[in-house]
């Protein structure tokens, strides 16, 4: 695959490049700062792109805007933004327009090499990647209105693993349950949140995504 990193820390990002590079990927750019990053897509479009969200020069949503920006100006290059924190606005702002190729991993989940490269991997290809803190946390919305109230705990888990980017094969493992099982969870927590129209695995993501954040 080939990728341009943005990361702000010289630490990181030559860890990055190395780890991206020992996997067999060809890193087009590494750079420190939102602007290179969109100067280095423009000049040699990558199949994905990991960014950094907070970068300089005010280090809030800087890498954020850049992927945004990305997207609209090439909807095929995936995206992979990583963040310090789980930051309900970001992941929210990722959801607006379509989640093919796209995902959001906290920082410490580089540390796991394993699910940091299966994340590109899957976003590069066209699937979504969220890290798991972050779905908990869109998944964590209480009020008696939410018809996330609706579901039952294993529908929960299912959907938190759907939106993590799980096939139901995977979901299956990583519940120890049958396929036919997770199916029968999956089509009853869509019929719940009204979502039983959306066709095709990605659309469906993108619909309990925008659910999950709107």
């Amino acid at each position: 695959m080939r990728v341009t990193l943005a990361e702000d820390s010289a630490l990181l990002r030559e860890g990055l490049v190395r780890l991206l590079k020992e996997e067999g990927h060809d890193v087009l750019a590494a750079v420190g700062d939102a602007a290179a990053l969109l100067a280095a897509v423009d000049r040699d479009p990558p199949d994905a792109v990991v960014v950094d969200v907070r970068m300089p020069p005010t280090h809030t949503d800087e890498g954020l805007r850049a992927a945004l920006e990305i997207r609209r100006r090439r909807p095929r290059v995936a995206v992979l933004v990583l963040s310090q924190y789980v930051e309900k606005k970001y992941a929210t702002e990722l959801l607006g327009g379509s989640v093919e190729g796209v995902g959001y991993l906290l920082k410490d989940r580089v540390a796991e090499v394993g699910d940091f490269l299966s994340a590109l991997e899957r976003v590069g290809a066209g699937g979504t990647a969220f890290d798991p803190q972050v779905v908990r946390q869109l998944l964590a919305r209480t009020s008696h209105t939410d018809p996330l109230a609706r579901l039952t705990a294993r529908e929960r888990q299912v959907l938190e693993l759907m939106a993590q980017g799980l096939t139901n094969a995977s979901i299956a493992r990583s519940l120890h349950v049958s396929l036919s099982a997770v199916e029968k969870h999956v089509n009853a927590l869509f019929d719940k949140l009204d979502l039983s129209h959306a066709t095709g695995y990605s659309r469906r993501i993108l619909a309990v995504l925008r659910y999950l954040g709107s």
